[in-house]
Formats: C-alpha cells, sequence, structure tokens
C-alpha cells in the first residue's frame, strides 16, 4: 500500500513521483487521510483535478471508506476502482479463434495473419481488429516459448545434427562394445522427426543419413540448416561458410540448398536442438536396458520409437507432428528424384610424371598430355571418374581394391610407351615363330636363360630386328650351337640372316 503520509506539497509542474495507477489510488487516499480539497490533491499527486474527482466518484461507487482494510492490495484496490462492469474476469468480450489451428495455418506457405484476419472477421464480424488480433496472437506465441519465435514456412527448411550421446553396440563374438552416433533431422513447419544409428560421422555416413532421411521424408524441403561439422562444412563463417565438395554434389543432386548455423549459436536450429534432446529421452532413454549387437537391430528399434514420437500429440497444440507433415509439409516439399544419390568423394590430385594419379594407394592413368596438371578426381564405390577444365571428363576407370596397383588406359600412353607396354613374351614367340621355327626356338631359350623374361626383351628385339623387312620369303635362322652360349647363338643368327637376305 503506498504510504500517502510522506507525500509533501510541490509544485503543480513537477514530475510525478508516483506511477498513474498508484497515483490514482492514492488520489481516493489522501482524500480520507488529509480531508483536503480536490485542488490541493491534484497539486500533491500532480494529476489533473479532474481525475482527482474521478477517482472519488470511483471510490463511492466502491463502497470504499477509510481505513482501508489492511489486507487490501494495490493491485486489489485497483482492481476494485477500475474493473469494467458487466465483464466476467478471465473471459474475452468478443469471440476468439482458436490460436492453435491458426498457428498451424501460419505454416502454410502464403498465409499471413492479415489472411487469417480477414477470414476470422468473415465468421465473427463483431470479433476484434486487425491490431487487437495481432496481439492476442502474439501473446498465445509467448505462451508457448519464453524465447524468440521463429517462423518456419511448410517445405522450407530441414535442421540435421548429431545427437552427443551414442547407442551402445555389442559385438556376439568378443562381447566388446562400440558406440554408434545417432542422426537426427527433423522438419521445420511440421517437427517431423527421423533419426538412425550410424557408425561414424564421416562423410560417407553423413551423406547416406541425408539420403534415407530424404526418403523417409518422401520428399524434400527448401534448404538444409547443418551444424558447423567438418563433414559438410568445410570452414565455419558467418558471412561465406565453406561447404564440403561432396555434400554440396549431394544437395545439388537433390536440388536443395545449404545453409549452415552460425559458429556457436545453437538457437540458430533450435528445432534440431530440442529434437536431439527428445530423442535422446524417448529413443535412448527408453532404450537404454535393451542391448543390440548389430547396427540392423539398433536402428529397428529406433524405427518404432520414430512412430511413438512423430504420432505423440503436441500438448499445446493438440495435433501430432504426423499429422502437421501430413496436412501441412508433405504436400509443400519437392518431389525427389528418380535415383537415389551415389555417394562419391571429391579429391584435388596432380598428375605424375608417368601420368598418373594416387587415390587410396592405387594409381589411375590420365592421359600423358596432362602431366602436372591438377584434376578432380570423383570416386564412387565402383568406378573413378577422372576431371579436368571445367568439368570435362578425360578417364573412368572401375575402382580397385586388391590386385595390381596400377589401372592404365593403352590410349593413356605415348607412342613409345604403348609400343613398349605392347612387348610380351607371347608376342616375341610368334614373331619369331613367323620367321621360322629354329628362330622361335632361339627367343624361347632367350627368355628361358633370364630370371625375368623382361630382361631378355631387348635381346630378343635384336635378334629379330636383324631379319629384313624387305624380304619376301622366309628364312629360317640355324640353329647352330644351340647348346653353346647365348652370344654364339646369337652371332650365328645373323651370319644367317645376312646369308640369306643375300640369296634373296
Amino acid at each position: 500500500m503506498i504510504d500517502v503520509t510522506s507525500a509533501r506539497v510541490r509544485p503543480a509542474f513537477s514530475t510525478p513521483l508516483l506511477s498513474w495507477s498508484d497515483a490514482q489510488a492514492a488520489c481516493t487516499s489522501l482524500y480520507f487521510v488529509a480531508a483536503s480539497n480536490c485542488a490541493t490533491s491534484s497539486v500533491v499527486l500532480g494529476v489533473a483535478r479532474s481525475a482527482v474527482q474521478d477517482n472519488l466518484k470511483r471510490a463511492v461507487l466502491a463502497g470504499l471508506a477509510w481505513p482501508l482494510p489492511g489486507e487490501l492490495t494495490d493491485d486489489a484496490l485497483e482492481h476494485r476502482l477500475f474493473a469494467r462492469a458487466g465483464v466476467k474476469q478471465g473471459q474475452r468480450r468478443r469471440q476468439e479463434p482458436v490460436w492453435a489451428e491458426l498457428s498451424i495455418e501460419l505454416k502454410k506457405p502464403g498465409v499471413t495473419l492479415l489472411i487469417l484476419w480477414e477470414e476470422y472477421r468473415s465468421l465473427h464480424p463483431d470479433g476484434y481488429g486487425y491490431s487487437r488480433f495481432c496481439e492476442l496472437f502474439r501473446g498465445f506465441e509467448q505462451r508457448l516459448s519464453p524465447t524468440m519465435r521463429q517462423e518456419h514456412a511448410a517445405g522450407d527448411k530441414v535442421f540435421v545434427d548429431y545427437s552427443g550421446k551414442k547407442v551402445p553396440i555389442v559385438d556376439r563374438k568378443t562381447g566388446e562394445v562400440r558406440e554408434a552416433e545417432l542422426f537426427v533431422g527433423v522438419l521445420g513447419a511440421s517437427s517431423y522427426t527421423f533419426a538412425e544409428a550410424t557408425w561414424t560421422q564421416t562423410l560417407p555416413d553423413w551423406i547416406g543419413s541425408h539420403v534415407r532421411m530424404f526418403g523417409f521424408f518422401g520428399g524434400v524441403p527448401r534448404l538444409i540448416v547443418p551444424d558447423n561439422l567438418k563433414s559438410g562444412v568445410n570452414r565455419a563463417s558467418f558471412h561465406d561458410p565453406e561447404i564440403n565438395r561432396s555434400y554440396g554434389m549431394m544437395a545439388s543432386h537433390y536440388g536443395v540448398g545449404v545453409l549452415p548455423a552460425r559458429p556457436r549459436r545453437p538457437k540458430d536450429k533450435a528445432k534440431v536442438e530440442n529434437a536431439v534432446r527428445f530423442a535422446q529421452s524417448c529413443i535412448l532413454g527408453r532404450l537404454r536396458k535393451q542391448t543390440f549387437f548389430s547396427l540392423t537391430e539398433a536402428n529397428a528399434a529406433i524405427v518404432e520409437m520414430l512412430a511413438r514420437i512423430n504420432d505423440h500429440v503436441m500438448r499445446r497444440l493438440g495435433v501430432s507432428r504426423r499429422h502437421l507433415f501430413e496436412t501441412v509439409e508433405r504436400p509443400a516439399l519437392a518431389s525427389l528424384p528418380a535415383e537415389d544419390y551415389e555417394f562419391a568423394e571429391w579429391r584435388l590430385a596432380r598428375v605424375s610424371t608417368d601420368y598418373h594419379v594416387e587415390f587410396k594407394s592405387f594409381f589411375y592413368s590420365v592421359p600423358h598430355g596432362l602431366i602436372r596438371q591438377q584434376i578432380d578426381i570423383r570416386a564412387t564405390a565402383r568406378m573413378i571418374e577422372i576431371f579436368h577444365h571445367r568439368g570435362k571428363r578425360v578417364a573412368v576407370h572401375q575402382r580397385r581394391y586388391g590386385g595390381p596397383r596400377f589401372g592404365t588406359d593403352p590410349e593413356h600412353m605415348p607412342s613409345s610407351h604403348r609400343r613398349y607396354a605392347e612387348w610380351t613374351p607371347d608376342r616375341f614367340r610368334r614373331w619369331a615363330a613367323s620367321i621360322g621355327p629354329e628362330t622361335e626356338g632361339l627367343i624361347t631359350a632367350i627368355l628361358a636363360s633370364r630370371p625375368h623374361p623382361e630382361q631378355g626383351f631387348r635381346t630378343c628385339l635384336g635378334i629379330l630386328r636383324l631379319y629384313p623387312s624387305y624380304c619376301s620369303r622366309s628364312a629360317a635362322v640355324s640353329s647352330f650351337g644351340f647348346t653353346v652360349a647365348v652370344p654364339i647363338a646369337i652371332r650365328t643368327c645373323r651370319i644367317d640372316l645376312r646369308t640369306a637376305s643375300r640369296k634373296a
């Protein structure tokens, strides 16, 4: 209660020390205490004389007399003096809409408060004006959350993140416990939730979870809002974040944009933060007593918990996430492409002097004209594609996981290298057989006399080139001295070939 006995007479033009509502209550009190006239009370309280007279009339109508009861507070006094006659407290004077339904409608594309107010007034012509309508709706939103409300249009955004808590999975043979990551994605307008367990947060698992999430939704929103995970964002920045190239190619395949949340701003993705907490309690909390022996078992149990989450009726809105998704969000999602995205890893590399590039300890050839040039490698589970100069594909290879480490396309080799690469023991034998059986025997002996056949290629080539290309008939190479050293056989071969050439 205001202590009016401490009030002092002061000039009428000075600033009032009391608030307007308190001054109105004190005005009546001062009248009873000091028995002063309206002019004196007006000067003391710093209010107009007409306000003092109005308050005196209200006190008479409220049946108030001095001294006031000790339990009568300022709020109660103000309520008795200024309560509206004929209006029951706790009820609006005009018909109100169902604010929860309007909140759902506002999420639909193109819907504004003005449109909702016009529809409301068409049903209730004597209803609230637009400004009061907006004020009441904002009050309803504040009751939903004490923080700033973010407006999420249907089909606009999906928020993705990993849970900090993990799913334990036991190896059936060894008993070793391995922890799996929990990926969570939630749509902005309906809060429809997707979750799954993966072994890691690496790029293949990160992108694979997105592909399965879009399949779960049956459509694609306009934007993805991830955290600044390294698998998705190479460099976090408020002004110009750098998106991982493989992640960007996945987004391009689905026609969706990537808008990372600001660094260290969790409220930018409050949807998924809340969904992660909810998933931890509804999934990890309820499954904590179950033992999983494989990732498949864990995900099967998570699917059951997801159905429970999405079918749960939200207390404030009175409808489930699934209902919101089916009625509001799904029609606004873009359609899925004809084929799911196949994960591909992109790497920058430089062509070595042997016109090969390295990827995961295996080497793949490119056209020899690109030596020392920088190229892009696109690696899928089945193939290696190599691009140069504005995305032009210059080579494609089947991906290698074992066997020879080099995959070489003969078309990529220089002509001299290509001819050398065609040197094989079988080719030398066929070439020698075309001259004669003795020559074939000699070549076979030379190749067999070396620890490695390749070490005899130059010798065989020298012998076979002794046979003149212009000979019109076959000439056999004498095998005289076949049992002696190979150099003697080579010398004999030269003599025989020269003799055959002269006779021709």
